[in-house]
């Protein structure tokens, strides 16, 4: 271990480091100005600080002043060595961050029993923290595969909506990838943009409920029909409520709203405006966008363009403006995925 010993006296500089020399594996750096040590111990890292209160230029408690603003340097461990008794001056030490005290003239017992007692408690605090840091990764990659594996499910349910549905082809691919890119043109953070292209494939979930002569009518569905069509989104709640998983409470948002309405003329409950959950917002202008230039059994794909202008037809209306904003402002990204991922 290294200590750093600052004092303007050469005669306690010289018994203090043959003190250090006495203690195992562990050296002394002398300094005889406070500056000079300051500048040095900002670069070089120790174990030790032992700085005297009565110094040239910058005293003790001006040195550990400046010492404790490096926030490297919170937990070093540094004794003041003074002559005065004063209270004041130690209850200031205190205050500014000193952890123990030697007195002068220096004894040489007391100084070996200090330094000693001090170094083993910082060596103790460093095992502890390192073994605190070893902990919160492992912590972190476990909590990570626990992500993963939850993710994948997600996918893999997802997937079970999609094989029911022959018309969706890489539908979940481009619409949760086209609903991460509104988010992040949103604003919003990183994270939460991830979650929302997670969950957004379960969308659709609630299809597996669907009766097969509606969900795979070639043709257009009559009103009882498409009644029941509508049920998907409630159904699709259902299936993920009561989760305490994030991912799965975001999931059951998305399949719960992403058919409202801005003007409040959606399903299944008739939300308005902002009433509506962001996510369902951003899922719905995700989906409708890729609905329109897929193929399905029912109509042609529309092209890029006519299917973006409709969409603008729709602001206000069917969508949210500010999302569709954020779509907008992304369009060449949009593109890409469309030109990657077509069926």
């Amino acid at each position: 271990m290294k200590i750093a010993i600052i004092d303007d006296s050469e005669s306690s500089l010289s018994l203090m480091s043959e003190l250090v020399l006495g203690l195992r594996d562990v050296e002394a750096v002398t300094f005889p100005s406070s500056l000079a040590a300051l500048m040095w111990l900002g670069q070089n890292p120790v174990d030790l600080v032992i700085v005297d209160y009565l110094m040239p230029s910058l005293n003790g408690l001006g040195f550990i002043e400046l010492f404790r603003r490096d926030p490297n340097q919170t937990a070093i461990p540094i004794i003041m060595v003074t002559s005065s008794d004063s209270k004041d001056v130690r209850y200031m030490a205190l205050q500014l961050g000193a952890t123990d005290f030697l007195t002068k003239p220096i004894d040489p017992v007391e100084f070996t029993a200090r330094v000693s007692n001090t170094l083993d408690a910082y060596k103790a605090h460093k095992a502890l923290a390192d073994q605190s840091a070893w902990l919160s990764s492992e912590v972190a990659r476990a909590t990570e595969r626990l992500v993963e594996r939850e993710r994948e499910a997600l996918l893999f349910l997802g997937r079970t909506a999609e094989h029911r549905d022959p018309e969706t082809g890489r539908h979940l691919t481009r619409m949760s990838t086209y609903s991460w890119l509104i988010a992040l043109s949103l604003g919003l953070p990183a994270e939460q943009a991830n979650r929302i292209k997670v969950a957004s494939p379960l969308h659709d979930v609630g299809k597996v409920a669907i009766p097969d002569h509606i969900l795979l009518k070639p043709g257009k569905l009559t009103p009882e029909e498409f009644a029941i069509m509508k049920g998907h989104a409630q159904h699709g709640a259902n299936i993920l409520a009561g989760s305490q998983s994030p991912l799965l409470q975001l999931a059951c948002e998305i399949a719960l709203s992403h058919h409202e309405w801005f003007d409040g003329s959606g399903y299944p409950n008739g939300l308005k405006g902002e009433d509506i959950p962001l996510s369902g917002r951003i899922v719905a202008v995700a989906d409708v966008f890729d609905a329109l230039t897929t193929t399905r059994p029912y109509k042609k794909a529309w092209s890029f363009d006519d299917a973006y202008d409709h969409l603008r037809d729709g602001a206000g209306s069917h969508f949210d403006p500010t999302c569709l904003a954020a779509f907008g402002a992304v369009l060449s990204d949009i593109h890409d995925v469309y030109d990657a991922h077509r069926d």
